[in-house]
């Protein structure tokens, strides 16, 4: 058996270990790496080299950026404005999200517009009561179209453009792309939109994020309680100095309650009241304002449980649960005291009801209301101490539009959209100098880079990128290209062109676009040539062709990001994307012959 047999049978077995779906995708990934290596179709660097190929690096460090984008705010702000243009109905909102894809696309390729827009589609679609499998597609479909409207769109319209030049017909235009790509993108979104909801899985990923855009309310109505508290400082000409804090319990002419009484170390206090001493006090808010004026006291702090007041730029809140064997058993805490890491007790309960606004003792199951800083709040992960019952974290994502650090990742965003519309700085380098930026602007931590990255997403398309340069290397590629020609190369031109585009789609569906369109260019500018025809309208169904990675999940890794987050199955893709391939297929045999003759 030949080396192109032994890819081809490679390819094959690849495929059917990913229908069958019963091995992890990244294993059958790897397992295809080490067959190559072990057939002997490529060394043992090139087995592993594809971890060290520029588009991995590009892919891992667009997952940073996509971090900083949706930590800061960002994301959450950009759904609330699409919201508002759009609504909540599915099909508005699919087909705002479908051209915002499509235009990012155009900018910065399919893979950095997917994931900037898989946060925000993720939310939407909890937003307005659909599965993200219902969206997600969609969004990653309509910027395949996307990536034909400009010249720089995608790498695939640079290589088709550079082999019309050198057949002697000149580039394509720089817009002439968006004749192709316009009708594309339409077609696209209505079928998505018609047959989306018929023909995508309604389901839920294993891992997926609660909706979380009416926690303060949610709070607000399970923390019942009229009246919030101040913390009081004690200033030095106050005449509560010196004074039992037994007699504080009992205050006349008021209805303000003092709960208890703190040092400035945030120990409490049972004796008398000292100068910077805090008093934490209950009562309505124009009393409590009185009380503080007549005595001499400072507002430290105000709380709340009413939704307006729980969740801001600066803190917010978080529920947690005492579990058994937890040190806080036993002891003694009141809302108002302030905890650990500089975190405010709001409100404790047990059992569902509230225990109150005086000194409680805590016991195992009782829930605690927390009000902090969001730095503050995310240190509670690591306190073995309590439960958390949701990540501050994920709170703040989605509660709080632009946040700290947004307006630095929106530049940097830019700066990565500049950089890869400019065509001088290679993507993978602009992608690393962006990421850098996130993290050195303290838009995202060191630790939650590492944590943003998809190591699924980039140890599965390492290890097949050696599949692909097996494909090529060893003339599978080209032995099936070969055969179509010969079958077709001397029939009119539109049956020429029906085939380079099922070749090109054929193979784009397991080997990347930009390999495919290498290999097939040379074979369309040859059957122009045989033909005696032009090469342009070839090179462009070649173009269209190429970028239709509709039917695999390994097609793209713009269709790989979206899978895990939408739940999605390797057989889940070809459905609808074999009607859009359709469409794509009528557009490429009716609208390139009318604007580019053959």
């Amino acid at each position: 058996m030949d080396d192109a047999a032994t890819a081809l049978l490679v390819l094959g077995a690849v495929i059917a270990l990913f229908v069958w779906n019963r091995l992890p995708v990244g294993a059958v990934a790897i397992l295809a790496a080490l067959a190559l290596w072990a057939t002997g179709l490529v060394s043992s660097e090139d087995a592993v080299g594809g971890f060290g190929d520029p588009v991995v690096t590009f892919i891992a460090t667009l997952f940073v950026v996509s971090e900083g984008i949706d930590s800061t705010g960002v994301t959450t702000w950009a759904g609330q404005r699409l919201l508002k243009v759009a609504g909540t109905q599915h099909s508005r909102v699919l087909v705002t999200l479908c051209l915002l894809s499509a235009v990012l696309t155009s900018l910065i390729t399919l893979n950095g517009a997917v994931a900037a827009l898989l946060p925000l589609t993720v939310m939407l679609a909890y937003r307005i009561g659909q599965a993200p499998s219902q969206l997600l597609m969609p969004v990653a479909f309509a910027g395949s179209a996307g990536g034909l409207l400009l010249l720089m769109s995608s790498p695939v319209n640079i290589i088709v453009s550079e082999a019309a030049d050198h057949a002697g017909e000149g580039t394509f235009p720089f817009f002439s792309f968006a004749l192709i790509g316009l009708p594309l993108l339409v077609g696209t979104t209505t079928i998505c939109l018609v047959l989306g909801p018929r023909l995508l899985p309604r389901r839920t990923p294993e891992h997926s994020q609660p909706d979380l855009a009416g926690h303060a309310e949610t709070l607000e109505s399970s923390y019942l309680r009229t009246d919030g508290f101040y913390r009081l400082r004690v200033r030095g000409r106050s005449e509560l100095v010196g004074r039992e804090v037994a007699e504080l319990a009992a205050l006349p002419d008021t209805s303000v309650r003092v709960v208890a009484v703190e040092s400035r170390e945030g120990r409490r206090v049972t004796d008398v009241v000292g100068e910077d001493d805090v008093l934490v006090a209950t009562g309505p808010p124009l009393e409590l304002t009185s009380f503080a004026v007549d005595h001499g006291l400072a507002v430290a702090m105000t709380g709340s449980t009413q939704a307006d007041d729980l969740l801001s730029r600066e803190g917010g809140v978080a529920e947690v649960v005492v579990p058994p064997r937890s040190r806080l058993v036993g002891e003694t805490v009141y809302p108002g005291m302030l905890r650990q890491h500089d975190l405010v007790i709001l409100a404790v309960q047990r059992v569902g009801k509230d225990l109150g606004q005086g000194p409680v003792e805590l016991a195992a199951g009782d829930a605690i209301l927390l009000n902090g800083r969001w730095s503050a709040l995310d240190r509670l992960h690591r306190d073995r101490d309590v439960l958390l019952v949701d990540s501050p974290d994920a709170v703040r994502r989605q509660t709080v539009p632009w946040g700290p650090g947004a307006t630095r990742a929106v530049l940097v965003l830019g700066g990565l959209v500049v950089m890869l519309a400019s065509g001088q700085v290679p993507p993978a380098i602009a992608g690393l100098i962006a990421a850098l930026a996130m993290v050195l602007t303290r838009v995202v931590s060191p630790a939650q880079a590492y944590r943003a990255v998809s190591w699924q997403t980039v140890v599965l398309i390492g290890a097949l990128i050696p599949l692909s340069t097996a494909i090529r290397n060893s003339g599978a590629a080209d032995r099936i290209a070969s055969l179509l020609v010969d079958v077709v190369g001397d029939s009119r031109p539109y049956l020429l062109m029906a085939a380079l585009f099922l070749l090109t789609a054929g193979l784009g569906q397991v080997v990347s676009n930009t390999a495919t369109v290498l290999v097939v260019a040379p074979i369309a500018l040859a059957a122009a040539s045989a033909t005696d025809t032009s090469a342009k309208p070839m090179l462009m169904v070649v173009a269209v062709a190429g970028a239709a990675a509709l039917l695999t999940p390994i097609a793209t890794p713009g269709n790989l990001m979206i899978m895990s987050p939408a739940g999605y199955r390797f057989g889940d893709y070809w459905r609808l994307g074999l009607c859009v391939m359709a469409w794509w297929f009528v557009v490429a045999l009716v609208v390139v012959p009318l604007a580019w003759t053959p």
